[in-house]
């Protein structure tokens, strides 16, 4: 299973939390405000715990956080980064008591192996299973599979920031549509999940969940990235550099200078994202 360094997550956070489409995270609050007790939350695949800053503002004063992901190191920095985000935190047995917002959270952190069972989290009996830039790492196969067992707990499910395949890099240059490919090429590989569904994953989820009669609502969250995110951009294309390279359909000197280029002042990019959000279509009356 692929994973992220800390240092990166922290970086490309600001930017996730801007870039989050606002009208369905405030649909999801209002679906989850009619809950009875504290709101629990299953985040698959949690990195550092972004998702829980992200979200936790919106849904209401008690909040259970089940945070889940394979890599104990990110699970240890997830703890420390919302411990220092919090206005209160206390250790607990099971985890952490924060306080933020007028909010309260009791936070859990579970090392799961998810693509080798993705229905271990739903065990948990979850109002609301979330994730954020974690699907189009995944198969279609891990996806249904991830979509039934929701729906086997009739929870919410939320979803942030899962890459469409949509990029603008400015200014343009003549490798752009070479790397760009050959990095697409790259995104079908096996992240650990089997084949990834790369850009097809927004609509392979949304598929997924109406099988099982979820109402579904997707909407764009593009990162926009110029000169106040310039340490994003320039490990953004790093990354896009050495994955098209990897794939060997596109030479090193072009590359290379595709690199220089968008290092050069005045570069910026638009990054396509898709949110989504699918809601249990048994007393739910419409997204909105």
């Amino acid at each position: 299973m692929s994973s992220f360094s800390p240092d990166w997550l922290a970086l490309r956070e600001p930017a996730d939390h801007a870039a989050r489409d606002p009208g369905l995270v405030a649909a999801l609050g209002r679906v989850l405000a009619a809950r009875d007790g504290p709101v629990r939350v299953v985040d698959l695949g949690c990195g550092t715990g972004s998702n829980l800053r992200a979200l936790a503002p919106h849904l209401g004063p008690a909040q259970a956080w089940c945070l889940v992901d394979h890599d104990p190191a990110l699970l240890a920095a997830a703890r420390a980064r919302l411990a220092a985000w919090a206005e209160r935190a206390e250790e607990t047995e099971s985890g952490l008591a924060l306080s933020a917002g007028g909010a309260r959270l009791h936070v859990r952190f579970r090392a799961l192996d998810l693509a080798a069972d993705p229905a271990a989290a739903a065990a948990e009996g979850p109002d609301l299973v979330t994730a954020a830039a974690l699907f189009d790492l995944a198969s279609e196969a891990w996806i249904t599979a991830v979509a039934r067992a929701v729906a086997e707990t009739g929870a919410a499910f939320y979803t942030a920031l899962t890459y469409d395949g949509h990029e603008t890099w400015t200014p343009p240059h003549p490798a752009d549509a070479a790397i760009h490919t050959a990095f697409l090429a790259h995104q079908a590989g096996d992240k650990g999940f089997g084949p990834a569904a790369g850009p097809g994953a927004t609509e392979a989820l949304a598929k997924a969940f109406r099988v099982h009669d979820y109402i579904v609502a997707t909407a764009p969250s593009p990162w926009r990235l110029g000169s106040a995110e310039i340490a994003l951009l320039d490990q953004l294309a790093e990354g896009t550099v050495r994955a098209a390279l990897e794939t060997g359909r596109v030479a090193a000197a072009d590359s290379a200078a595709w690199m220089a280029a968008r290092r050069l002042p005045g570069t910026r990019a638009v990054i396509g994202h898709q949110d989504l959000l699918a809601l249990p279509s048994s007393g739910t009356r419409r997204i909105a």
